[in-house]
């Protein structure tokens, strides 16, 4: 246990501040995409379908890197039960907060004004509790996968920690061989989800299963890499060290990506391969992010500071402003990219003045961050 406090990281506070904060753009674009949402617009955009699907292409990989990274640095400064205390408290009480004052709320919305959940009365009692936890979870699912990749850290950090004095210093990994392990790590998730798929067909559209199994086993190996970018600095410097291979690649693998859902025109046919594209995107992507964070955003700022702080609020509270934007507004502008640039303000300037408004109220603050306020 190690209390003393690392050099401050500015790149990584700003990317995953940003990470966070592009749920905003990746949500209010979703109108606009060919993607069926619960709400849409009558005639998509083709444009924003690309950009939809770039956002969704790494986003959150990248982000389970880092929070692997702040996860396993905030390890090293706690006792394994103090931790896991602290992280479940951080991520878990701002969850059940939104479920209870956002999601919920959120479901009657979509039950009221969409055609997203469809007759209710007519729904079976399974349906009704998968509709549920598909609309209570929503875009909380990568809190949820916090939750159980915390509590998977308990044991993967034991390792890493009685690892670190190893001779292995992985000074010989290349982006050769970590693009191997992760492909590698695709594949088995793909072979997996595909045996399910044959045997029990109807589990695959479980929400909880799709969240609390699938998502969580497709992040872990980002979590881990991130883990261990901390634990040994080759692989940190080897993930912020530009590498015009990983460039290239993520342009190719968006191509890929961007081609498959052309080319299965939301049926899904193409579910597996287009998760081992995401991951391997993800992966090289990671580089992009890094390399270029590390050259152009490793400095202190006033303005970054407060989106880092801001940044899991606006998330939390964005997901709703944005269908309410899409039934009311959105079918009053019949210019798609106008509408879609109007939505951006109109959702970041009631998240911001939100959030502003929750700073004032301490039990709030306590309750959308998880964070006991400081005495004195």
């Amino acid at each position: 246990m190690n209390k003393s406090k690392p050099k401050r990281e500015y790149y990584l506070d700003s990317i995953r501040a940003y990470l966070m904060l592009l749920g905003v753009p990746f949500h209010v674009s979703l109108i606009y995409s060919s993607q069926h949402w619960a709400v849409n617009s009558q005639v998509p955009s083709e444009w924003l379908t690309l950009f939809n699907d770039f956002i969704h292409a790494f986003r959150m990989q990248v982000f389970f890197v880092i929070s692997g990274y702040f996860s396993y640095m905030l390890y090293l400064r706690h006792s394994p039960h103090h931790w896991l205390k602290l992280r479940l408290e951080r991520v878990g009480i701002p969850m059940l907060t939104a479920i209870s004052l956002i999601t919920l709320p959120q479901f009657f919305i979509l039950k009221t004004w969409t055609t997203k959940i469809g007759d209710w009365s007519q729904l079976t009692l399974y349906q009704k509790y998968n509709a549920l936890a598909w609309d209570l979870i929503s875009h909380l699912w990568f809190l949820l996968v916090l939750v159980l990749l915390t509590i998977s850290g308990v044991w993967i950090f034991h390792k890493l920690r009685q690892n670190a004095q190893q001779i292995t210093d992985y000074s010989e990994l290349n982006w050769r061989k970590l693009s191997l392990f992760i492909l590698l790590c695709a594949l088995a998730w793909a072979a997996f989800r595909r045996l399910v798929f044959i045997l029990a067909p109807q589990v695959v559209g479980d929400a909880l299963f799709n969240i609390a199994v699938m998502q969580t086993l497709m992040f872990l190996p980002f979590f881990v890499l991130g883990a261990m970018a901390l634990n040994y600095p080759a692989i940190k410097a080897l993930l912020i060290r530009p590498v015009a291979g990983t460039f290239i690649g993520s342009l190719l693998a968006f191509i890929a990506y961007a081609a498959t859902h052309v080319w299965s025109s939301g049926s899904g046919r193409f579910y597996e391969l287009d998760g081992i594209i995401s991951m391997m995107m993800g992966l090289w992507m990671t580089n992009v992010v890094f390399s270029l964070g590390h050259r152009l955003l490793n400095s202190h700022s006033t303005r970054v500071t407060y989106l880092v702080n801001a940044s899991l609020f606006i998330y939390l509270i964005h997901h709703p402003l944005t269908i309410l934007y899409g039934i009311f507004v959105v079918p009053q502008i019949n210019n798609n990219t106008v509408g879609f640039l109007t939505g951006l303000v109109f959702v970041f300037g009631m998240s911001i003045i939100m959030y502003e408004i929750h700073l004032r109220i301490p039990v709030l603050r306590f309750l959308f961050s998880g964070k006991t306020p400081h005495k004195g």
